[in-house]
């Protein structure tokens, strides 16, 4: 069977494992389950995304030799770009808490109001202009997909089901810490760690261009 195969395996951990590190994806979905506006849609995006890079990785650029220094150019200015602006919204968020983002137990946040493409495109911007995605996703998942020769395939597929597996998992995580966490010190911690997270990338991302 396909899904007990070594190959399977070895993608869906490998998958999860470089996943995990991909610190403003996961921050972002965090947020949005905790704030409980389109979490679903959030993760299925997010998912989707994932998909699109693994089988972009084991299908196509494992076998050109990765990306080109120009693109790789691009996306991490791109992304120093975007993690910079994110950050400066989520310190100002700490700076000036809005008491009405605060979940009240039972009932829907009354932060707002986020639209279903608003969602869509914020996922997206963290999947796709994240370079760590790029590097640690595509093409490191690309790249050990060759050591299963005719494997590769099923390896990706695991992959694949890893990314679905964390994102779920992530999803339920936060919608269920967000029926219980009211607290706007809580809000504004949450607020200061992802500005931190997210300037901390932007830099190591900036001085990566000089290397």
């Amino acid at each position: 069977m396909t899904l007990t195969t070594p190959a399977f395996t070895a993608g869906m951990v490998l998958s999860i494992s470089l996943i995990m590190a991909i610190g403003p994806q996961n921050a972002h979905v965090l947020r949005v389950g905790l704030r409980r506006q389109h979490l679903w849609l959030t993760i299925a995006v997010c998912a989707l995304a994932d998909i699109v890079l693994i089988a972009l990785g084991v299908l196509g650029l494992a076998r050109l030799g990765g990306l080109s220094d120009k693109l790789h150019g691009a996306l991490v200015g791109a992304g120093v770009l975007f993690l910079s602006v994110y950050g400066w919204k989520a310190f100002q968020r700490f700076r000036s808490p809005v008491a009405g983002e605060l979940p009240v137990a039972g009932a829907a946040p009354l932060a707002e109001p986020v639209t279903a493409r608003q969602a869509i495109l914020s996922a997206l911007a963290f999947s796709w202009l994240n370079p760590h995605a790029w590097l640690d996703t595509a093409v490191l998942i690309g790249t050990a997909s060759l050591a299963y020769g005719q494997g590769s395939t099923v390896f990706g597929l695991g992959a694949a089901v890893g990314s679905v597996v964390w994102f779920i998992g992530l999803g339920v995580t936060a919608f269920w810490l967000g029926r219980r966490l009211n607290s706007l010190r809580v809000w504004r911690v949450l607020d200061a760690l992802v500005a931190l997270m997210m300037w901390g990338v932007a830099a190591v991302l900036f001085a990566s261009l000089f290397r």
